[in-house]
């Protein structure tokens, strides 16, 4: 359920992204223009006056006043290259204030107290 919600939500952000939106309203627009026409004309001019651009309906003309709008609401495209700087990181050895050097001693961990157990546990042959 998620992922299918999740796939429907990324679909509409891409038409939204894309512009797609404009598409779809165009398509509602030429679709209402076609019906309205061929209610006056034959099926051939009906076609020719729904897609010559001449005869524009309502939605079509908010439809280009809001592409224009969009258009012109965006952001100018100031940064014509990325530019990455090569910057060496630089390591500086400081060691801690209380540091103190133990003398000589060895530390050797403790022998085990018993060997290990022959043959090996039936677990590990598994």
């Amino acid at each position: 359920m998620f992922r299918k919600s999740a796939n429907v939500f990324v679909v509409i952000a891409l038409v939204a992204v894309t512009g797609g939106h404009w598409a779809l309203l165009q398509t509602v627009a030429w679709t209402n223009m076609f019906a309205t026409n061929l209610r006056s004309s034959s099926f051939e001019a009906a076609v020719t006056k729904t897609f010559d651009g001449r005869h524009p309906c309502g939605l079509c003309k908010a439809i280009s006043s809001g592409k224009q709008a969009e258009k012109k609401t965006e952001l100018p495209a100031t940064l014509k290259q990325l530019e990455f700087v090569s910057a060496r990181p630089v390591f500086v050895f400081t060691p801690p204030q209380d540091f103190c050097l133990l003398g000589g001693r060895v530390f050797v961990a403790p022998l085990l107290s018993s060997p290990p157990p022959v043959p090996p546990p039936r677990s590990l042959h598994g």
